[in-house]
This record gives C-alpha cells, sequence and structure tokens, in this order.
C-alpha cells in the first residue's frame, strides 16, 4: 500500500509541474453583468474593483459587500460622473490598491474626457477624498497607459508599471512611474528599455491572436508587487517570458543613472504571458496566466513555475489580490480578448462576469 502512495504523489507533482493539475481548485465568489478589471479590499473586506475600461463602462469603480453580493458605484456616483467644470471624477480606472490606512487608491489613466491622470486616495474610515496626485504629461507622454502600482507606504512612494499602449502604442514605450506621496513629484524611468519592453510573445487564446487590424498587441511593463517588507519590487512586462526583480530603493533613488539602475535589475524566474501579480508572505508569487484561465504561481523556494487554479469560465484572469478578512485570493475573469476592440468592432463578451477566490499557499501580503 505504502509503494502505491508514493506511486500517486509522484503521478501526482509530474502533473503539476507540467501544468496539467493545478493545485487547488478555485471557487466563483459571485458574479457581476460588466467586466471586472482589479479588485482590492476596505479593512472590513469588502471588494472595491474596477470595471474593465476596455467595456467603457458607465461605472468606473464598484464596492460590493462582502456579504450580501451587493455592489454600488465607489466612493459614490459623483466621482463615477463626467462632466466639463472639473476633472475631481474618475475617468479611465484600471488599477487599485488599498493601504494599510484604510485609504483605497485609484490609478486613473485617462485618455477620455480631456482630463488628467491622476491617482485618486478616498480614505474609508472617513468616507472622504484624501488626496489627489495629479501625473504630468512629462511622466505621462502620448503612448503612456498607466496599469498598476504599488502603493509602498513604508518609504512613501507609488511605483506605477505602463503599459506604453495608450493612444495606439506598441508597448515600446513601457516604462515606470515614481510618485513621491510628500511631495506629489512625478518622475518616469526605464522608458523602453530591455526589462519594462515587450518581449515577441504574442497573446494567443484558444489558437486566436490579441491583435489589433491585425497586428499583434504586444503589452510592456505591465504586472507589478512588492514582498512583506516593501524590499523588492517584482515586474514584468505582459507579454515577456520574464519576472525581474529590483531593491525598492534602488528603484526610488533619484542619484542612479539610468544606466546604474538597469544594473540593479535581476531576472528573477520564468513566466507566461501575464497580466496581475500578488504575492504571499513567503515570497510565492501568483500570476494571472492569460492564455490559458488559469492563475500561476513562481514558488520561491525554487522559482519554478506552476499552475495555481484553473477554471473554464476563466476567461482573460486580470487582477489577483489578497483579503485579509477571509483570507481568500480573489481574481477577475474580465474577458477583455472578447471585447469589440479584438474582433473587428463586435462586443463578443458574454453575462456574466466572474470573480473567483483560492486559498494561497501561505497567508497573503495585504496592502499592495
Amino acid at each position: 500500500m505504502k509503494k502505491h502512495i508514493i506511486t500517486l504523489s509522484l503521478i501526482i507533482t509530474v502533473m503539476v509541474t507540467h501544468g496539467q493539475t493545478a493545485i487547488t481548485d478555485s471557487e466563483v465568489f459571485a458574479t457581476t453583468e460588466e467586466a471586472v478589471g482589479n479588485i482590492t479590499f476596505t479593512n472590513s473586506g469588502d471588494l472595491v474593483y474596477s470595471h474593465h475600461p476596455f467595456f467603457a463602462p458607465e461605472n468606473r469603480v464598484m464596492i460590493m459587500d462582502a456579504k450580501t453580493k451587493e455592489s454600488k458605484p465607489f466612493p459614490n456616483k459623483a466621482w463615477n460622473t463626467p462632466r466639463d467644470t472639473d476633472d475631481n471624477f474618475l475617468s479611465n480606472v484600471l488599477g487599485i490598491r488599498n493601504d494599510k490606512n484604510g485609504i483605497v487608491w485609484m490609478l486613473d489613466m485617462a485618455q477620455r474626457n480631456n482630463v488628467t491622470p491622476k491617482i485618486v486616495g478616498w480614505n474609508t474610515k472617513t468616507n472622504q477624498l484624501e488626496r489627489i496626485y495629479y501625473l504630468p504629461k512629462s511622466s505621462v507622454p502620448k503612448e503612456s497607459q498607466p496599469n498598476d502600482m504599488v502603493v509602498d507606504t513604508k518609504h512613501g512612494f507609488f511605483i506605477i508599471a505602463d503599459e506604453g499602449i495608450g493612444n495606439g502604442g506598441d508597448g515600446s514605450k513601457g516604462a515606470f512611474i515614481i510618485v513621491d506621496m510628500k511631495t506629489g513629484k512625478t518622475r518616469r524611468l526605464l522608458e523602453g528599455t530591455r526589462t519594462t519592453l515587450p518581449e515577441n510573445t504574442p497573446t494567443i487564446i484558444n489558437g486566436k491572436h490579441l491583435a489589433v487590424n491585425d497586428k499583434d498587441l504586444l503589452v510592456g511593463n505591465d504586472g507589478i508587487t512588492a514582498d512583506k517588507d516593501f524590499e523588492y519590487i517584482y515586474y514584468g512586462p505582459l507579454n515577456g517570458t520574464k519576472i525581474y526583480r529590483i531593491k525598492t530603493l534602488d528603484l526610488v533613488n533619484e542619484n542612479l543613472t539610468e544606466v546604474e539602475l538597469d544594473s540593479k535589475i535581476d531576472t528573477y524566474s520564468e513566466k507566461p504571458n501575464n497580466g496581475g501579480m500578488s504575492i504571499d508572505t513567503a515570497g510565492n508569487l501568483y500570476l494571472t496566466a492569460l492564455e490559458t484561465k488559469s492563475v500561476a504561481v513562481v514558488l520561491a523556494k525554487d522559482r519554478s513555475v506552476k499552475t495555481m487554479t484553473k477554471d473554464k469560465n476563466m476567461v482573460w484572469p486580470d487582477g489577483v489580490s489578497y483579503n485579509h478578512v477571509d483570507g481568500y485570493m480573489y481574481v477577475s475573469a474580465a474577458q477583455v480578448n472578447k471585447g469589440a476592440v479584438f474582433n473587428n468592432g463586435k462586443d463578443q463578451s458574454t453575462k456574466p462576469f466572474y470573480i473567483f477566490r483560492f486559498k494561497p499557499l501561505v497567508k497573503g501580503v495585504s496592502f499592495r
């Protein structure tokens, strides 16, 4: 009997190694009528999520009661209503993060309504605007598409991954944008360099290339996260085979030249084409694997890549985030590849849209 148990264990290990079997199952937490982009959480564990801007949603950001599953605009309807008198509203949001102080930070890429790109912080404890950080053209040029960010409250910086595909951009201007939380000063770093550029690894889902006008869409600097101590930033282009790592204090150091900065970047591991990225307290990285309806994990012990969880309805898994209240990782299925821009002007997405959750290998890291 013992021999059979060992053999079965070996078979399971081999299957997981080759991506044939997921490490754990996921469950459907909720469904929505519109595509969910990224997810974060309030201190009480309610979900705050962006509606994916590729589908031009009426409300950019929503909050879902974790118990009743009922949703409403976040922080309120006024902030989700465009107007001409000012630009204190949410125009085009994907990246969204919470911090240890109960503030939800929303990254407004703009690109429509003639508004300025910005980071909007809403204090969920006081239900009031905390602060707005505006991103000037020097940091957000025409091709910029600031997609996701790390909210580093330890060192006092927002670290933004810019995909470089805004307004017809081809990813060649992928970059970092650094924002000083105290002064609001912004800097654009490593634009079009070896670790922010996309590789020629087209996104292929069910045999179909993700393309615009028959040209593969290659996306630059995208998924990003920080470890539990904010010591390292992990990141990589969406279209690419590598995860890179750099010390946070090096990335925000204004005294380093770009050449010096580049020399401090490590190639951390292999990866699939991925969107969102998260991490747990042991340093295992969780990546949304766009092409395989799954979430991959890069194990900290040996940096190998496994399939963490998968589901037939996990179509274009986008953001992945840890809920400190219930201990689950949450992942959205945005169906981006079914959007009109990739299908000759016809929206092929189907309702409902899914929000999944699964248990990470160990406790996840909150407030990133």
